[in-house]
């Protein structure tokens, strides 16, 4: 007789060891491998871009991996980038963030493309994170997100030479080709 597998939860995951990096999905561990260094690249330059706009209007905060998210007991993830408006920072604690930012971005990974597109984008679907940012260092594109109120809409897919904008963050003119930029 075979038992069914009881789900993983935030104090389970608080218990792994801190020198591997691990997400809880739907009560799933899943170790999540280094990043390479393009990705971190790509990471440092979004959150470096994002922060100086959001630093120089008083906008919020950007958060940058690893930084746990908790979105419930059984979800628990390390996006690449978060911002966390002023009127949401309550969320913000010592040891993680507790609750639904504005916006995350998720550069994908291409041993863990189908999670970053399909599985991670659910997850924030239904816990109505208002943009999600879909990197892509292969084809140097940023997918942009917008929840409608019940599911994910696409805004557009930004490629070189493109520039972004978010009503996020107002007066944010970003260019796809400085996020890619090597270190």
């Amino acid at each position: 007789m075979s038992r069914a597998k009881q789900a993983s939860t935030y104090q389970d995951y608080l218990a792994l060891p801190e020198d591997r990096r691990f997400e809880l999905i739907e009560g799933e561990l899943c170790m999540v491998p280094s990043p390479s260094f393009f990705h971190q690249a790509i990471a440092r330059n979004l959150v470096f871009l994002l922060w100086q706009h959001v630093k120089a209007n008083d906008l919020g905060v950007v958060v940058g991996a690893p930084m746990d998210l908790v979105l419930s007991d059984h979800d628990v993830v390390q996006p690449d980038v978060m911002f966390i408006s002023k009127a949401m920072r309550g969320i913000i604690t010592e040891a993680s963030i507790q609750g639904t930012p504005d916006l995350i971005v998720e550069i994908v990974s291409p041993t863990h493309r189908e999670r970053d597109l399909l599985v991670k984008k659910t997850l924030y679907a239904r816990y109505k994170v208002s943009e999600y940012w879909v990197v892509d260092p292969g084809d140097r594109t940023i997918e942009q997100l917008v929840h409608t109120g019940e599911a994910f809409q696409s805004r557009g897919l930004f490629s070189m030479g493109d520039a972004m904008q978010t009503s996020l963050l107002p007066g944010l003119v970003l260019p796809v080709t400085e996020v890619f930029e090597p270190a």
